[in-house]
């Protein structure tokens, strides 16, 4: 997990999670630092594998699956989702195992029916179709900054809140060369992205320019949230009356300890990440927080470990 970043690498960490792929120079101007300090210490952070800054697509239909293990199996199953390449995200619940898998519709059934069983110690296992995407990580923004830096930083809107999936259109050759190469770093400058998909060094920056307004590349930082202070992380499902779904999901957008939120399908619709400080912070965002007011039953499960997250595997750590 590491240690908690100290006030002037969370803040770093901040201006990167509004634009991952500004210049150090503009981070330093807005957050009043020296370009040097800021670009030595995102820089380590960045090297050191503390912060993983990477591009992603637009999010695609998902399956979130959950497990009940065997006793002692939890971390095995665990282990067995997040080698998959289609897992997006594994974690191990105090209760189970809960891991969300790139599988549309289409493949639901070979999922259910033939995939999950075969894990190891697995005594029974579910899935709920996701129906919209109400935050992804890439929008997680934990007020690291004022509202004056986030504005000041900010360039691209994300697109409208539950978009539909299936309303951008197929990608070219040449943009999906270009999501490959910024998959696993977002950063990397102009001239190598040239190289990489034989754009000219002018073309790279419209072309870049034009994916993230589209929607379709999201640039997304990757960071173990108690490196920020937000020690422990919870899943909530959540139920509501069916006309008062969208107006829960749209109160879960404004909660900025919310990770990352979806509504799915199942009896309880509404399904939230959350990173929050310690214990009270979270007994306050399921028992007094302005997005249950129209909500009527919540299950809070805490987090105890994650083997992949955005994406990316992270070994288990040593016993």
């Amino acid at each position: 997990m590491g240690d908690v970043l100290d006030a002037t690498d969370r803040r770093i960490v901040g201006a990167l999670q509004v634009d991952g792929r500004l210049p150090w120079s503009r981070i330093a101007e807005v957050l009043a630092e020296p370009e040097g300090v800021v670009a030595r210490r995102a820089t380590r952070l960045i090297s050191s594998g503390a912060v993983q800054v990477i591009g992603v697509p637009a999010a695609e239909a998902g399956t979130i699956v959950r497990l009940r293990c065997e006793p002692g199996q939890e971390r095995v199953a665990a282990l067995a989702l997040a080698r998959r390449r289609d897992t997006r995200l594994a974690h191990l619940l105090a209760t189970g195992t809960l891991a969300e898998i790139g599988c549309p519709p289409a493949r639901l059934a070979r999922l259910v029916g033939d995939e999950l069983p075969r894990l190891h110690g697995v005594l029974d296992a579910a899935a709920d179709t996701v129906l919209r995407y109400v935050r992804t990580e890439d929008e997680w923004r934990p007020g690291l900054l004022t509202d004056e830096e986030h504005e000041a930083l900010a360039g691209y809107l994300p697109p409208p809140a539950n978009a539909p999936f299936g309303e951008v259109k197929d990608l070219g050759g040449t943009d999906r060369m270009l999501l490959a190469a910024l998959a696993f770093d977002a950063r990397r400058d102009d001239a190598a992205l040239a190289g990489a998909t034989g754009l000219s060094h002018s073309a790279v920056p419209r072309r870049v320019d034009r994916l993230r307004r589209d929607g379709r590349l999201r640039v997304r930082v990757v960071v173990d949230p108690a490196r920020l202070g937000f020690g422990l992380r919870a899943v909530l499902r959540a139920s509501a009356a069916p006309r008062h779904v969208t107006g829960v999901a749209a109160a879960l957008r404004r909660e900025p300890w919310v990770l990352r939120a979806c509504v799915v399908s199942g009896d309880r619709p509404l399904l939230a990440e959350v990173a929050v400080p310690g214990v009270d912070a979270l007994h306050d965002v399921t028992t007094c927080a302005p997005w249950l007011d129209l909500v009527t039953a919540v299950e809070t499960t805490v987090v105890v470990g994650t083997l992949k997250d955005g994406g990316l595997f992270t070994p288990p750590d040593e016993p």
